[in-house]
C-alpha cells in the first residue's frame, strides 16, 4: 500500500523558467512550455542527473563531492512571493529574480510542503519534493538592484516562503496553465528528534 496520497488541493502552473547559463546570474527567463526528463530540466543550468555539493549539504559532503541532483526545479508560489513582498514593503517579487523554474498558484503554504510531497501534473509528469529552499543572499542581491527603497531585508522576510526544491520522477512536458494535483506521504513525527 502506497504511503503517498493524493490530497484535495490543485494548483495551477502560472509560470514556466529556464536559467540556460549560471554564469550569467541567477535569473531566469519566461517560456511557455518545459520538458522534464529525469536529468531535470531541459535547457537549464541544474540540469543533470548529478551535481556537486554546495552549500546546500555542507554537512553532510565536502564542497565538490559528487552527488544526487536533488535540486532539478526550483518551485514558488505567487502567494507566498506576494506575502514576501508585502513584508519587504515593495510592490512586487518576480520569480525570475529568484532563478525559479516553476511559480503554481493555488498551493497553499508551497514551501512548508513534506518532503517527499509529489506535483503531479496534467500531462503526468510527476516532480519529487525534497526541501525548502532556504533564502540567500543570491535573489536578496537582485531584489535589491530593483528594490533599493525595500523596507525588510528579503533574507528575513522569506523565511518558510522561498519555495521548495524538487526532481523528476516521471517525465512529461509541463506548460503554463496546466492543473497540479498534490500528493502527500503519511504524517510521522520522528521521535528521536
Amino acid at each position: 500500500m502506497s504511503i503517498v496520497r493524493p490530497i484535495d488541493i490543485t494548483g495551477t502552473v502560472a509560470a514556466l523558467l529556464v536559467n540556460p547559463d549560471a554564469e550569467s546570474g541567477i535569473e531566469s527567463e519566461a517560456v511557455e512550455k518545459v520538458s522534464a526528463r529525469f536529468e531535470g530540466l531541459e535547457g537549464d543550468c541544474h540540469w543533470g542527473a548529478t551535481r556537486p555539493a554546495c552549500v546546500r549539504v555542507i554537512r553532510q559532503y565536502k564542497k565538490g563531492t559528487t552527488i544526487r541532483n536533488v535540486r532539478q526545479f526550483s518551485i514558488v508560489s505567487e502567494e507566498e512571493l506576494a506575502e514576501i513582498a508585502a513584508a519587504m514593503g515593495i510592490p512586487s517579487i518576480r520569480p525570475e529574480w529568484l532563478g525559479a523554474n516553476i511559480v503554481v498558484s493555488g498551493i497553499p503554504d508551497l514551501t512548508l510542503l513534506p518532503p517527499a510531497s509529489r506535483l503531479i501534473f496534467s500531462s503526468g509528469a510527476s516532480l519529487v519534493s525534497d526541501t525548502e529552499n532556504a533564502p540567500c543572499r543570491f535573489p536578496a542581491e537582485v531584489i535589491a538592484r530593483h528594490h533599493p527603497e525595500a523596507k525588510a531585508p528579503f533574507v528575513e522576510c522569506a523565511q518558510h516562503k522561498r519555495g521548495i526544491t524538487a526532481w523528476v520522477e516521471r517525465e512529461g512536458e509541463i506548460a503554463c496553465g496546466d492543473e497540479i494535483a498534490l500528493h502527500l506521504p503519511a504524517k510521522r513525527l520522528y521521535p528521536h528528534y
